[in-house]
């Protein structure tokens, strides 16, 4: 992988380990609440009505352009749908401040996770309202109504409201006012008549990638759907990461995509994506997909010729020129008259306009990121990813996509240790050294910190007296035992220490987990050559983008296995067990594997031996006892950044989690460029 694909972004899942002094009971009780604040750092969501860079969303995804040139947005994480002028001014059509399914007019009524949007020839726009399960209707008038959908989760082919969805994810509609909806949790492409008919087109139900006519098809997650002036839809099959062909007889074929993720241009399958997740087509009939996982715009001509367009594949909002621009995971594209491409650029809040020529500029939202040292909500970070704690309370941060490593006193003052903030591999002193992705961090007994360099290959380590050197990683990909640089890594993502200094270490996309000794021995304790979920020992056993990983006081190791939404044991011995996680994705709260996560990142262990974990998808902080009890402690169903109590708190793709001698545990909350902190 030459770019942040979908498997980098799973290596943002990622741990700290500080031990905690005298817990107590290791029973999670239903009094327990936990209070969550805002350490340092200033939030980019919101939900303002205001223009261009004052106005601020959360999450948005579909995107539909009207023949004036308007804008309209199904912003996800507020529940609303907005509008922007030319002239970029932003506005709410429809939705309030709470999630429902009410029908009503303008902010009188409800939505719960609109995320697909559509318009027709009368400007009546269509939603997929995903957390109700339903097709919603809003007129010019702002008149809101349910053409299909019975709220419940199903699969029913019937008539309006006895219909049923499962988590339908994005719309198109053809001439005849016949529309289409990607039902992602079913697998299944359905259509809806004018009179409220539903039948399903394609696919079986199971996921797969067959080609074949109608419900003999397979699809995997399919994402997003365009239609073109032959009645010809394309899909984004995610799961699959391929473009898929559905023709009015519905032989389904894919047009471009191998199957696995990568960001090959190319040819038909020869081309790789990662998690495409939007599409739409212009009048030539070239496709443009939104590639999420790499953050860049796709171009697929007629002959199924794939070429980028637009994004470095490095997250950032950047705006510049084609591939010198830079997104923060993709969620919605259209096209204007004029044959401008907009795309919702989902964490970073912003809405994004790409010209024919590849000149990409904002059209609105905030941004919050930075790099400013201050005090508190006036410091600023971007992206940070994981947190570590020493003996005084004084914090450390991976801030990840400033490249740099933060300090923050007990005072919330913020400072910066080590790094100039360019990327590079430079060993030197403080703001003279450099890094590339740092992405995880740990502190020994001496506070010497260790910081896993993702972009490097490398681990780092920063002395108190801020002297950067270089422990192991030669700098290129690999997977290598060997001694210090003569040893290689693969995205190492993940880092913990024991009581006699060894570390331990997540190669996420090597799948494996390593050992650095004292003196820089690297050798690898679990996961063989090929991902997977196997319980087994040593490297008979098998991982899938382990991310996170902690330690406790019996030397047994834990580890956030993304990929397979699993926490995975390993003793001293190289056992590995699964000792919570079903396999499925989910944020059920239960025991051992009949709970279930979403991403789980990060990692931390307290003095009795709970486990607290950050769910990054479903932005929660779970907590998992010695007996496997799986319970959700902060952070609701929406994304946010919320300061309050136990689930009404939110956080917004939290990665790295530590905890301090006084119960405290400190979460760094990604995608809000946020330090929290969670106390009893």
């Amino acid at each position: 992988m030459s770019s942040l694909t979908r498997g980098f972004i799973k290596t943002w899942l990622v741990a700290s380990l500080l031990l905690l002094v005298g817990c107590g009971d290791t029973t999670e009780t239903t009094t327990d609440k936990f209070t969550v604040s805002t350490v340092a750092g200033v939030s980019m969501l919101g939900s303002t009505d205001a223009v261009g860079a004052n106005a601020s969303f959360n999450y948005p995804s579909g995107i539909v352009a009207d023949s004036s040139g308007n804008l309209f947005i199904a912003d996800t994480g507020n529940s609303k749908i907005r509008k922007i002028t030319p002239a970029g001014v932003v506005s709410t059509i429809a939705g309030g401040d709470s999630n429902g399914s009410t029908d009503a007019v303008g902010t009188d009524a409800s939505f719960n996770f609109p995320s697909g949007i559509a318009i027709d020839s009368n400007n009546n726009l269509f939603v997929t309202d995903a957390g109700n399960n339903k097709i919603r209707k809003i007129t010019p008038a702002g008149v809101v109504s349910t053409v299909a959908g019975s709220g419940l989760s199903g699969s029913t082919d019937a008539v309006g409201a006895n219909a049923s969805f499962k988590h339908p994810s994005a719309i198109a509609i053809d001439s005849s006012n016949n529309l289409f909806v990607t039902d992602a949790g079913n697998n299944k492409i359905r259509k809806i008549t004018p009179a409220g008919a539903v039948s399903t087109v394609a696919g079986s139900g199971v996921a797969g990638d067959t080609d074949a006519v109608g419900i003999n098809a397979s699809f995997d997650d399919p994402s997003a759907i365009t239609i073109d002036s032959s009645n010809n839809l394309f899909v984004t099959d995610a799961g699959n990461n391929k473009i898929r062909k559905i023709t009015p007889a519905g032989v389904v074929s894919t047009v471009a995509g191998s199957g696995s993720f990568g960001s090959t241009d190319a040819v038909g399958t020869d081309a790789s994506f990662d998690d495409p997740s939007a599409i739409t087509i212009d009048s030539s009939g070239n496709l443009f997909v939104a590639d999420s996982g790499n953050s860049k715009v796709r171009k697929i001509t007629p002959a199924g010729v794939v070429s980028t367009i637009a994004g470095s594949g490095l997250l950032g909002d950047t705006d510049a020129v084609g591939t010198d621009a830079s997104f923060n995971h993709l969620a919605g594209i259209t096209m204007d008259g004029s044959g401008n491409l907009f795309v919702t650029d989902s964490r970073s809040s912003k809405i994004r306009k790409i010209t024919s020529s590849g000149v990409v500029s904002t059209v609105a939202g905030v941004n919050s990121s930075g790099s400013t040292d201050a005090v508190g909500a006036n410091a600023s970070f971007n992206s940070p990813s994981d947190i570590t704690v020493d003996s005084n309370g004084n914090l450390f941060v991976a801030d990840t996509r400033n490249n740099k490593i933060r300090k923050i006193t007990s005072a919330g003052a913020v400072s910066t240790i080590a790094g100039s903030g360019v990327a590079g591999d430079t060993d030197a002193v403080g703001v003279n050294a450099s890094f590339f992705l740092p992405i995880s961090i740990v502190i020994d007994s001496n506070n010497n910190l260790f910081v896993a360099d993702l972009g490097n290959y490398a681990i780092r380590k920063i002395t108190p007296a801020g002297v950067v050197s270089t422990v192991a990683g030669s700098g290129s990909s690999g997977d290598t035992d060997a001694v210090g640089t003569n040893a290689s890594f693969s995205y190492p993502s993940g880092i913990a220490i024991d009581s006699s200094d060894n570390l331990f270490v997540t190669d996420t996309t090597n799948n494996k987990i390593r050992k650095i000794t004292p003196a820089g021995v690297v050798s690898t304790i679990a996961g063989g050559d090929s991902n997977g979920s196997t319980d087994a020992v040593g490297t008979d056993a098998s991982f899938n983008f382990p991310s996170g990983i902690a330690i406790d006081s019996n030397n047994n190791l834990f580890v956030t296995d993304a990929g397979n939404n699993k926490i995975r044991k390993i003793t001293p011995s190289g056992v590995v067990s699964t000792i919570a996680g079903s396999g499925l994705s989910g944020s059920t709260d239960a025991v051992g594997t009949d709970a279930s996560f979403f991403y789980p990142s990060g990692i931390t262990v307290d003095s009795s031996d709970n486990l607290f974990i950050t769910d990054f998808t479903s932005s929660k902080i779970r907590k998992i006892t010695p007996a496997g009890v799986v319970s959700t402690i902060a952070g609701g169903a929406i994304s946010g950044s919320t300061d309050g109590v136990g689930t009404d708190a939110s956080f917004n793709h939290p990665v790295g989690i530590t905890i301090d001698s006084n119960n405290n545990l400190f979460v760094a909350d990604s995608s809000s460029n946020t330090i929290r902190k969670i106390s009893k």
